[in-house]
């Protein structure tokens, strides 16, 4: 769900319901990263509402698109983290496989 102006596209506010601070944080950090971006902010109505509001105003291009790319950004992150994360657990696997069989024990 997207508000925002009729008139003036590079100001948005998204609503995105089930979503608490994680993504918010993490869509504002990204937003806040973009030059594009001249104000990112993030809210959560109320405590027991299960949604969050991110505003992000932009130099002139759309919000919606500058949006769309930080999502995007943030989904490149998230697979470059599980890959090196996943790559460091194998690596650990096959350089200590005495101490693991061990723990096991």
């Amino acid at each position: 769900m997207e508000h925002g102006s009729l008139t003036d596209p590079s100001s948005a506010t998204f609503s995105l319901t089930d979503e608490d601070h994680t993504l918010a944080n993490s869509v504002r950090f990204v937003l806040n990263k973009d030059p594009r971006v001249v104000f990112c902010g993030y809210s959560i109505p109320h405590p027991s509402d299960n949604r969050v509001n991110i505003r992000a105003q932009t130099t002139g291009d759309s919000a919606r698109d500058v949006f769309k790319d930080a999502l995007q950004d943030l989904m490149v992150m998230c697979q470059h983290v599980r890959s090196t994360f996943d790559k460091a657990v194998v690596d650990f696997r096959v350089s200590e496989p005495v101490k693991q069989m061990n723990i096991k024990q």
